[in-house]
């Protein structure tokens, strides 16, 4: 049996613990072994209790899920850098394998991690950090290694897909649609990672690292948002047979990597330009593969917790196999 330590039950918490009851039995005999939430960091009780989880497997003391010799795998869901980070070390530290959904801190702070999970001798697994649901990390790992990656442009953000969808459909202003966006739940109360590019940076700065096999952090990345785009943008770029869409891309030309997020025009025949309203899509080409897409939901409860249980499950089968650390960091060169 495997035993997780999960820490933070909130929106994506709740659906690792739902996923693992609802699909439990068929996740048993996919991954070889059964797994099993022991302990749950979660200062509301009540939310806990309300997904069916008894009193004795929540806490508020991280040594708790620390110093507990049974938990065999961390699942941190808390967001932010800390306290994150240093929950993520000492459970490297203790033997734990670790699996995040945490964008911000491995843009950041990855490279301190991933070395901290080589020391350790633990796996560290991450897909549900970029794109949600949509499976683009392991693929750019094991699918794709063969390939020299050439370029990876993405539609990474929902919440600015939707209102430039919104905008290109109904020809409505952007301070209305965002407005709208945050009725629906598309956007937060504070749009401005979101609307400004940044929470794209994040994720795109992940997606080149792995991609070009050099560190890229978001300091690294040109970034730009949506907040100018005005409907006569639009209408000019429809009139020229473009639609409007913020894009994440990496390049890498002679050596040297390019990252930006920015505004671009795409044109009506490419597909990423049927990516509409708050899916995700990442278009990548690679020398052997030539242009693929992923394509799918990039956020959202489920959708995320279903990267994140699939990690959880690949974990579950190293450790079976007595094996561990066998896709680590593959940022082994130094690009400019």
């Amino acid at each position: 049996m495997v035993r997780v330590g999960l820490l933070g039950c909130g929106t994506v918490g709740s659906g690792v613990v739902k996923l693992l009851r609802q699909n439990g039995h068929i996740i048993a005999q996919k991954t070889g072994t059964e797994i099993l939430i022991q302990r749950v960091l979660e200062r509301d009780i009540k939310k806990c209790l309300a997904l069916g989880l008894g009193e004795e497997v929540i806490t508020q003391n991280i040594e708790d899920i620390i110093n507990d010799e049974s938990i065999d795998i961390v699942v941190e869901l808390m967001g932010g850098i800390e306290p994150a980070f240093s929950f993520i070390i000492q459970a490297m530290n203790k033997g734990k394998h670790v699996v995040t959904a945490n964008k911000d801190l491995i843009a950041i702070r990855g490279k301190e991690i991933f070395s901290a999970a080589q020391e350790c001798g633990v796996d560290f697994y991450f897909e549900a950090s970029v794109a949600g649901g949509i499976p683009v990390i392991y693929p750019l790992k094991q699918s794709l290694a063969g390939n020299q990656i050439q370029e990876v442009i993405g539609i990474l953000n929902g919440t600015t897909n939707y209102i430039l969808t919104k905008m290109s459909k109904e020809g409505k202003k952007f301070d209305e649609v965002l407005r709208e966006a945050q009725e629906l739940g598309y956007a937060e109360a504070d749009p401005t990672a979101d609307v400004c590019g940044l929470d794209a940076a994040r994720k795109i700065a992940i997606l080149s690292s792995i991609a070009f096999n050099s560190r890229v952090t978001l300091d690294d990345v040109y970034v730009e948002g949506i907040t100018s785009i005005s409907p006569r943008d639009i209408q000019y770029g429809q009139e020229l047979g473009y639609v409007i869409k913020l894009l994440a891309i990496a390049k890498e030309e002679e050596g040297k990597i390019q990252v930006r997020v920015h505004p671009a025009f795409v044109p009506f025949n490419h597909p990423l330009a049927f990516v509409n309203d708050v899916f995700n899509a990442v278009f990548i080409i690679g020398d052997a593969v030539g242009e693929i897409m992923h394509y799918g939901k990039g956020a959202g409860q489920m959708p995320t917790a279903s990267a994140v249980v699939g990690d959880i499950m690949e974990i579950g089968r190293n450790m079976l196999h007595h094996t561990s650390g066998r896709i680590g960091c593959t940022c082994f060169s130094e690009k400019e």
